[in-house]
């Protein structure tokens, strides 16, 4: 992994865009395949991506895009569904197709055959070229709680009720939160190419520091993302406090520039 720590969560945005950014221009015309999170964490960076596209200097136009979950049973105009909150947030203000953003059918009469379709359709897209991740605070990524197979694909599952409760907030009360959702695996996450997650605030602390300094372990989703040959993770200063070797991961960054000189 690489771990890049930043000033503060503004910082960490840009620097998600600027990675971001780079992969859209190498990818060119030939067009690039991106995995889209839903949640809190990536707003900022969608919002910095808004403002450069809207500035000029980067199009979406040769892109198209994968969501990471759904609820299961929302329907896809409700305000909380992640199939309206990525238009919202991103897609509505860029040059992307529309038609070209998929996301899970959290509506389908049956749910495990549509995400077995969905994991189908990822492939048969190619993959994804660059993934966004954020991470819960008990090291969930997309909607993979822990004990979740380390190996897992595309399916159907059942929230804890912390996620639960985290995602409350979203909601006029608790009970209106969905209990089950379609969510890629961590198998199909990481087949991504290359994976940034960003993760800010003193609440992912802990989960940050068991993703990168923990154990592999099903107990910490997140942790998967050890096994993947191209993870930037990128923290602000809270996100980071935990990190027993904040240190010397500081100090690889200052020393990068003179591998290329």
């Amino acid at each position: 992994m690489e771990i890049v720590i930043a000033s503060t969560p503004e910082d960490a945005a840009r620097i998600v865009a600027d990675r971001f950014e780079q992969a859209i221009a190498a990818a060119g015309e030939k067009g690039i395949t991106l995995g889209l999170a839903t949640g809190s964490s990536p707003v900022a960076t969608y919002q910095e991506l808004i403002r450069r596209h809207q500035a000029g200097g980067l199009s979406f136009a040769h892109a198209r895009a994968f969501l990471l979950d759904e609820y299961v049973g929302l329907p896809r105009a409700h305000e909380q569904s992640y199939y309206r909150f990525i238009r919202d947030q991103f897609t509505a203000h860029v040059d992307i197709d529309d038609a070209g953003v998929l996301s899970p059918n959290g509506e389908a009469a049956d749910p495990v055959a549509a995400a077995a379709a969905y994991d189908a359709a990822i492939g048969e897209a190619g993959g994804v070229d660059l993934q966004i991740l954020g991470i819960g605070s008990n090291g969930h990524i997309g909607f993979n709680e822990p004990t979740s197979s380390l190996s897992s694909r595309t399916r159907v599952k059942t929230l804890t009720r912390r996620t639960v409760e985290d995602n409350a907030r979203f909601f006029d009360t608790v009970d209106q939160v969905p209990v089950h959702v379609i969510t890629q695996g961590l198998g199909t996450i990481g087949e991504a190419r290359r994976i940034v997650l960003i993760a800010t605030g003193e609440g992912k602390a802990d989960a940050v520091a068991a993703m990168v300094e923990g154990a592999l372990s099903a107990f910490c989703p997140a942790s998967s993302l050890q096994l993947h040959p191209a993870v930037t993770v990128v923290l602000d200063e809270a996100a980071a406090s935990k990190l027993e070797n904040a240190d010397y991961y500081r100090f690889i960054q200052e020393e990068r520039p003179r591998l290329t000189r």
